[in-house]
């Protein structure tokens, strides 16, 4: 396995399939409110959140999924990042985005799903861009029954012509385009997809190929401004990505890793101020 993928590996994933564990983490039902401003702490895959901010489960070109799993807490500036790219997708597309996973009330390691999403500043968007939804309200059973179809051609790396669209992808500039966004994670096809357009590729850099995000593309924020306890991930590369860097994803090597059967990784410990966040 290459180094940098190695090291990615670290630093997310929604999907990943981590092993379940227990924590209190996923049974606190709301948010630390000590202090005067949200604070995220720790890195993205070790943290924890103050004063988090829930995102209302229906607004103007979005509404949120899979509300038995309370995972719709953040930071406000991604709060802010949902409605805004969500207004934009209504006016422009007149569709709505169904939007997933964003973290528990205060952050922390989740019990499964994730690796990442701890410290309010990731969120899970599907591809499902609903018309259906545009015209009502999805009642609590269709939240938790449907599911985002795959992008992909049945056991290929080839994308279905029928599951994308030019929509698609100027959601994904949109979310790219807009400076809070650290980078955005969805499958390699997608990336060499978006690599073969002849347009700017300006705005591709932030968009990283990484295993699964077939039905879902995962945004990440940077850390807000006065959060001095958040630590970001390391510098995205230079270049759009369009190089021999993609075309990995796409080798023997990379094929085999994704199907090799991931070992339960330890828990990183989490930053100690988050001790004090827990349990307030």
């Amino acid at each position: 396995m290459k180094l940098s993928v190695f090291i990615l590996l670290l630093s997310i994933c929604s999907g990943c399939g981590s092993t379940p564990v227990s924590n209190q983490w996923a049974t606190v039902t709301q948010p630390a409110k000590t202090g005067n401003s949200a604070q995220s702490i720790g890195t993205y895959t070790a943290g924890c959140l103050r004063s988090a901010a829930s995102l209302p489960p229906n607004g103007t070109g979005y509404q949120l999924m899979r509300l038995s799993r309370e995972r719709y807490y953040g930071h406000p500036d991604l709060i802010r990042f949902i409605e805004n790219l969500a207004q934009t997708t209504a006016i422009q597309y007149r569709s709505v985005l169904l939007i997933g996973d964003l973290g528990q009330p205060r952050g922390g390691p989740m019990l499964n799903g994730h690796r990442s999403h701890q410290t309010g500043l990731d969120v899970d968007i599907w591809y499902l861009l609903s018309q259906t939804a545009a015209t009502r309200n999805l009642g609590f059973d269709e939240r938790e029954t449907w599911s985002s179809p795959s992008v992909l051609a049945a056991k290929s790396d080839a994308i279905d012509n029928s599951q994308w669209s030019l929509a698609h992808e100027k959601v994904l500039e949109a979310a790219a385009r807009m400076p809070e966004v650290e980078r955005i994670f969805v499958h390699p096809s997608v990336k060499r997809l978006l690599c073969t357009r002849k347009t700017a590729h300006d705005w591709l850099r932030k968009i990283r190929p990484w295993w699964g995000h077939d039905d879902h593309f995962h945004v990440r924020l940077k850390c807000p401004k006065n959060n001095n306890d958040c630590h970001g991930q390391e510098p995205i590369p230079e270049g759009d990505g369009c190089d021999a860097s993609l075309a990995w994803w796409f080798s023997a090597e990379a094929k085999a890793e994704a199907l090799a059967p991931k070992k339960p990784a330890p828990r990183p410990l989490l930053p100690p101020q988050c001790d004090a966040v827990l349990n307030e």
